[in-house]
C-alpha cells in the first residue's frame, strides 16, 4: 500500500472545498431561499468547489509520480 504525506494545510483546503461544494448542492436541493437565489448561490459554491479541486488532483498526481520514480 502507497502512502501520501498530506500537510495539515492541505487537509483543511481539501476540506474547505468538499465544504464548498457539499453545501451548493444542498442549497440546490433544498427550499430555503428564494428559487433564483437559491440556484444562484447554490452553483456558485459548487463551481467553486470543483474548480478548487484541480489544483488538489494535480498536487496528488504529481506526487505519485514522484513516489513512483
Amino acid at each position: 500500500m502507497k502512502t501520501l504525506d498530506v500537510s495539515l494545510p492541505e487537509m483543511f483546503f481539501v476540506a474547505a472545498t468538499r465544504g464548498m461544494a457539499g453545501a451548493g448542492v444542498g442549497l440546490l436541493a433544498s427550499n430555503y431561499l428564494a428559487p433564483e437565489t437559491r440556484r444562484h448561490v447554490g452553483w456558485t459554491l459548487l463551481g467553486i468547489g470543483l474548480v478548487t479541486t484541480l489544483p488538489i488532483v494535480a498536487t496528488v498526481v504529481a506526487r505519485r509520480h514522484a513516489l513512483a520514480d
